[in-house]
């Protein structure tokens, strides 16, 4: 019986010891080093465009149906991104279509690809050159060739979803192109993973007018 007082006794001093500490984690908000994780990471990447609101319709210009545009291709909206994570290397810009699945596989169309773009840009122009390197060095490709590839929906069935995507990653990746456009992205991929710290999401629908 006194053995199990002593055991009370000692469980109240102990008690008393701590809660002043836990009440002054929760005055000052919880857990610090929880608080600490959470705010790591900083805010999120943003990525954005003046060509058309995320989510709205992508004009005809930037299509593959804009007057004059040449087979395949079309002109590139103006993107730009903010809150790229501390300690990126360089970004990758992926634009797809999210319906169009190519010849029966998981894969979607390639719009446009563009990698190591380095980790002081903050965006890209309207109207990218098409050739195999950017004047910033970085290479880009699309299912048309070393070219920013427009969306091209037909005029039948609902708007296709082109998603534009940043990725920011710890590192420089070093993928040289190859002919196959959805094998240079495999490639690109690949090498990505492990290494993104920061991505940002952008999307518009198209579809060619009737």
């Amino acid at each position: 019986m006194r053995h199990r007082n002593w055991i009370l006794i000692l469980s109240v001093v102990l008690a008393g010891m701590l809660t002043p500490s836990f009440a002054q984690d929760a005055a000052k908000g919880g857990d610090p080093a929880a608080k600490k994780k959470k705010g790591a990471g900083g805010p999120p990447m943003v990525l954005s465009s003046t060509a058309f609101p995320d989510g709205g319709t992508i004009p005809i210009k930037y299509s593959q149906a804009a007057p004059g545009a040449a087979p395949g291709e079309g002109t590139s909206p103006a993107l730009t991104w903010t809150n790229a994570p501390a300690g990126t290397q360089c970004f990758v810009l992926h634009m797809h279509d999210l319906e169009a699945a190519r010849n029966g596989t998981t894969d979607d169309q390639v719009h446009w690809l563009v990698w190591p773009i380095p980790a002081t840009a903050t965006g890209l122009p309207e109207g990218v050159a098409k050739g195999d390197r950017l004047p910033d060095g970085s290479y880009q490709t699309s299912a048309t060739g070393r070219v920013y590839r427009g969306p091209g929906a037909g005029a039948n069935g609902p708007p296709h979803h082109y998603t534009f995507e940043i990725y920011a990653l710890d590192t420089k990746i070093d993928v040289a192109p190859v002919a196959d456009p959805f094998e240079t992205r495999k490639l690109v991929m690949n090498a990505m993973q492990g290494h993104i710290i920061g991505k940002a999401v952008y999307m518009g629908l198209f579809r060619r007018p009737q």
